[in-house]
């Protein structure tokens, strides 16, 4: 037995966006108001998340936005030697607004325009729905540049990311806008398979939480994503069930200590704040193919 052909199709479709796409030009345009107090610094708003990478699925709920500081940027040297690194400490000039200032602003901003339906959080700002806007989560951060080389002549080598802070000060690094290129271009290397792909196992996740078969919280979309971005593009394409079949076999038989996130800056799998405990990983795979075993 199989989850059927027109199950997966069904789960393989794009949910809706109209009321996504409402919220965040709505969003878009509070954050980028020339009236706001922060207006006159070098900042970039983007979306990341499900409806940035067009893998969101019926019951997506949240509309993840950024808002990026430019104007000072932080930087990860843990790839430079030590020559590399007294070069760069003798190059960088302290900034002289900080992000602690523009998060505030933000903040205080969003609070005018929307009052108690804005909630600070950990990570990011929580803005409650209200009538057709959907609930929003807006992440406050700055610019984030990981350096691979930084040579005496010529240009150095970095990726641009984001980084913020908790609470106690643990400062958080990622690379959404580097996850979502490497989504794209591997969606057009598996034949517009991936994406396809990516909203059945959720909806397959969405569907085992519904049914108490696995906890919410679980497999989260953003491991779903960077999990089934290990996946030769071989693997993918077929029909819904050869190709599901395919990449879950894949999977469960891989070294799956190697897997990267689809961002390539980091492992997958591990215990820190950008990746996903190995051992929810395995539980995850072994409920998927219980329940594909048991259909």
């Amino acid at each position: 037995m199989a989850i059927s052909e027109t199950q997966l199709e069904t789960w393989g479709k794009q949910g809706p966006t109209a009321q996504f796409t409402a919220t965040y030009e709505t969003l878009r345009g509070v954050l980028n108001d020339p009236l706001s107090p922060y207006y006159l610094k070098s900042f970039e708003i983007f979306l990341q998340g499900s409806y940035k990478n067009t893998t969101n699925v019926y019951g997506d709920s949240d509309v993840d936005v950024v808002i990026r500081l430019d104007s000072i940027f932080y930087t990860d040297t843990y790839f430079l030697n030590d020559e590399e690194k007294r070069r760069y400490n003798s190059q960088r000039s302290a900034g002289t607004y900080t992000l602690d200032e523009f998060k505030a602003a933000v903040i205080a901003w969003l609070t005018k325009t929307y009052g108690n339906d804005v909630k600070p959080g950990k990570k990011a700002v929580f803005i409650k729905g209200n009538g057709t806007r959907r609930d929003a989560d807006v992440l406050v951060c700055a610019k984030l540049r990981r350096y691979y080389t930084f040579p005496a002549y010529g240009d150095p080598l970095y990726v641009d990311g984001i980084c913020f802070f908790l609470p106690e000060g643990t400062r958080i690094e990622n690379f959404p806008e580097k996850h979502s290129a490497n989504c794209t271009q591997k969606h057009q290397d598996t034949r517009q398979w991936f994406k396809h792909t990516v909203r059945i196992f959720k909806n397959l996740r969405n569907a085992m939480i519904e049914k108490k078969i696995v906890e919410d919280g679980l497999a989260p979309s953003y491991f779903i994503e960077g999990m089934l971005y290990n996946v030769p593009k071989e693997r993918y394409g077929g029909s819904e069930q050869l190709n599901f079949k395919d990449v879950l076999n894949w999977l469960i038989s891989a070294d799956r200590d190697k897997f990267v996130c689809a961002n390539e800056q980091f492992k997958l799998l591990g215990n820190g704040h950008v990746t996903w405990p190995a051992a929810n990983c395995t539980r995850f795979l072994s409920a998927v193919k219980t329940y594909n075993d048991a259909a």
